[in-house]
């Protein structure tokens, strides 16, 4: 007998400690005051063994996000949401986890076990925008220009905010502009008055046709704006310069496919200085990030990769490397900040790719003509 109940009780524990099924609980936001989120994490075991985990914001307009990684040891569970930057460590305790979801900030979360009478409600996830046609031209069919307010801080380049796919801009130069129509750096932009680079503008602009465009869709839109409103002309001319090129490294790549099912364009979001998160981007478009926001020279795609990537990225800044255009020189890590690889580091270890500094003969935009855009 006495066995028998030492044996129910170890049954009980193991049992307890057991983080498959749905577990539900309630963020309380930092930001504003009083908001909460309800999360639901799905965890359940693949046919390898290997703990799975679906997270859910159940009162966003979001489908589920599957986690990256997944552990758990004794009662310490554990995973990682790579796609919205999110993880979440706590402890198993009978039919509750309580720890910590961090996401920019930690805040504390309590999960508990759902039962078929208290699971909430999953709503189905909202429908894929509706993209523009691939053969579609579209042009800006309305667009307002204003200069930046003197006191404005940061910088945006955005399409379809607030639902429909309105293009907007804030404190962006003509230099940002002509480097993201044309997918040049701004080494790459040469030529015209000290204002192309010095003057900010806001920028609201309605394409004439409906739907999501694509990258080029979108940059085709914005050459023809620049080119009509700005009064530019240029010409194009072949030099040699200092570049980085994206290969893919020996280990495989380490990114996971894009879950932003029928979407067109990708997504770059800063954490702070060394922390990327990028979303729905192939490396074509990532190569044009970092060229404009990371980096001090142009990047060139050499990794023959197509699909789209949901990742994040973090290192640690080199002080002594030059800083990209517009962005401010990196500050020393904190004495009790997580240890970091550099960039080159990063992305061996985290991406699979390498990121290597050679010389190529790139394209060079020679401004010939320009003129300070009307408001309308």
């Amino acid at each position: 007998m006495l066995c028998a109940v030492a044996f129910a009780i170890s049954a009980g524990v193991m049992f307890a400690q057991n983080a498959v099924g749905t577990w539900q609980g309630t963020l309380a936001l930092p930001q504003p005051p009083g908001r909460t989120l309800r999360v639901v994490v799905k965890v359940s075991r693949g046919d390898d063994e290997k703990l799975k985990a679906i997270f859910y914001s159940i009162d966003q307009p979001s489908p589920g996000f599957n986690a990256n990684a997944v552990s758990q040891q004794g009662s310490a569970f554990r995973m990682e949401v790579v796609s919205i930057s999110g993880s979440f460590e706590g402890k198993i305790e009978g039919d509750s986890i309580n720890g910590t979801w961090t996401q920019g900030a930690p805040m504390p979360l309590t999960l508990a076990r759902a039962t078929p009478a208290t699971a909430w409600a999953i709503p189905d996830p909202p429908a894929p925008p509706k993209l523009m046609p691939a053969d579609a031209k579209p042009v800006f069919e309305v667009a307002t220009i204003k200069p930046t307010p003197p006191d404005s801080r940061g910088s945006s380049l955005v399409v379809g905010r607030g639902g429909g796919n309105m293009f907007s801009t804030t404190n962006t130069s003509l230099k940002d502009l002509m480097v993201f129509a044309y997918g040049l750096h701004e080494k790459q932009v040469s030529g015209g008055p000290s204002w192309v680079e010095s003057e900010h503008y806001d920028i609201t602009a309605k394409p004439d046709t409906e739907g999501m465009p694509s990258v080029a869709q979108l940059q085709a839109m914005l050459q023809k704006l620049v080119v009509e409103r700005f009064e530019l002309t240029f010409h194009k001319e072949k030099k040699e310069l200092s570049v980085y090129a994206i290969t893919a490294a020996k280990t495989g790549v380490k990114m996971n496919k894009s879950q932003a099912n029928g979407l067109n364009l990708p997504g770059f979001g800063g954490r702070g200085q060394g922390d990327i998160v990028v979303r729905n981007s192939n490396m074509a478009d990532f190569a044009g990030f970092l060229q404009s926001r990371i980096v001090d020279r142009p990047v060139v795609d050499q990794t023959g990769l197509t699909d789209r990537f949901d990742f994040q990225l973090k290192w640690q800044p080199d002080a002594a490397q030059p800083a990209a255009p517009g962005q401010p020189a990196a500050a020393a890590p904190a004495s009790d900040a997580e240890p970091r690889p550099d960039l080159f580091g990063a992305f061996t270890q985290q991406l699979g790719l390498k990121l290597e500094a050679t010389k190529a003969a790139v394209d060079v935009v020679v401004i010939d003509k320009v003129a300070r855009p009307t408001e309308n």
